[in-house]
């Protein structure tokens, strides 16, 4: 088996993990390292980990490393399970990392992948970087390094997101949103689910429902709301059957908020947070708060049960069209907004008016 050589130098950190830095070009690193996109097999599993390029950034990292002045000391970082070698000098301060040559790389950037690519459009200079190197003991093992490597700089939270519940062992931060990451992309991958492929991820760009509205949904029923009781007894098929049974009620008694028809009625296809706000983040988190409501106060777990919800406050609402009678300030369907301030106020216009209305169904009842 051939192989690249690099001398190394060794940092001390954890125990069970080996850091090295070292020297190398463009060309050397695309012997050693490919770049694992990020995408869904037919299975919808997940695979790979890193982002879509972007094309105009790379233009413009290549076009500044054409000049004579050009100056790269951010390292590339690669990872590696398997098919390395290192052989430590006597005071384990450095040493030689062995790196077999294979048909696929057997190393993965975690991290300097735009970088790489610029630096692989260079022609004939011969522009060396900085290398760090991790030799991991598993998959698992490098996917968690590449959370938390990516997780503290501007890459996008969505792909972050996605990866989360492929890996364990991670800071209470971002454990803490793995269930409900999980649990969205059950809801946008199921056939069997009112958002199939209605949820934009990473993996899924063309959808129109905001990813962090779902999981916020999920997030504070799982914390203090139906989730947490369904959950106890039925687990995570429990909490997918809740969800998805609320806004399966949520598409018949406000169809015409959810589908966008031609002038005969039929359906053209699924609003856009533009279009109406029962799409919007907005709207999808504070129909979150009324879907724990009707569990908490009425028992409501099934779809007929949360339409029998749904229809007491319909006429109350302007997803669409009309307005908010917001008190003391009423505001048009179209001025609310994905901010705290605004899901607030509509999740307690919601429940106040579904409360209002049962109060008086109660007095209606006893009255007679």
């Amino acid at each position: 088996m051939k192989t690249l050589s690099f001398d190394c130098l060794v940092a001390k950190q954890a125990d069970d993990s080996t850091v090295l830095s070292f020297v190398a070009t463009a060309e050397k690193i695309s012997k050693i390292a490919r770049i694992s996109r990020v995408g869904r097999g037919e299975n919808m599993e997940l695979f790979g980990f890193q982002r879509s390029q972007i094309g105009n950034h790379i233009h413009e990292i290549h076009d500044y490393l054409e000049t004579d002045q050009a100056v790269l000391p951010n390292a590339i970082i690669l990872a590696f399970t398997e098919g390395v070698t290192f052989k430590s000098s006597k005071d384990r301060k450095s040493g030689v990392l062995e790196v077999e040559l294979r048909d696929q790389q057997v190393g993965l950037i975690v991290d300097g992948q735009q970088r790489f690519s610029a630096l692989s459009m260079l022609d004939e200079k011969k522009f060396e970087v900085f290398v760090s190197a991790l030799i991991c003991k598993d998959e698992d093992e490098l996917q968690r390094q590449f959370i938390l490597i990516n997780n503290t700089k501007p890459l996008s939270k969505d792909l972050i997101y996605e990866l989360l519940p492929t890996v364990d062992g991670l800071p209470p931060r971002l454990s803490s949103r793995s269930f409900a990451s999980h649990l969205t992309q059950e809801l946008n991958f199921s056939k069997d689910s009112v958002f199939n492929s209605l949820i934009k991820i990473h993996t899924n760009p063309m959808g129109v429902i905001s990813p962090n509205a779902v999981q916020k949904v999920i997030m504070n029923s799982r914390s203090h709301g139906a989730m947490r009781d369904i959950f106890r007894v039925k687990g995570e098929q429990g909490c997918f059957e809740l969800i998805n049974n609320f806004f399966e009620g949520v598409v018949h008694v406000f169809e015409d908020d959810w589908y966008k028809k031609d002038d005969k009625g039929r359906i053209l296809g699924t609003h856009n947070p533009r279009t109406s706000r029962l799409i919007h983040g907005a709207g999808i988190t504070a129909l979150g708060h009324l879907m724990d409501a009707a569990f908490t106060l009425q028992a409501k777990e099934t779809k007929g049960g949360f339409i029998d919800i749904l229809n007491i406050v319909k006429p109350f609402t302007a997803w669409s069209s009309g307005i908010w009678d917001f008190k003391p300030t009423p505001k048009q369907w179209s001025e609310i907004q994905n901010v705290p301030k605004d899901i607030r106020q509509l999740s307690d216009y919601l429940y106040s008016c579904l409360t209002s209305e049962l109060r008086k169904d109660t007095l209606k009842a006893e009255a007679i």
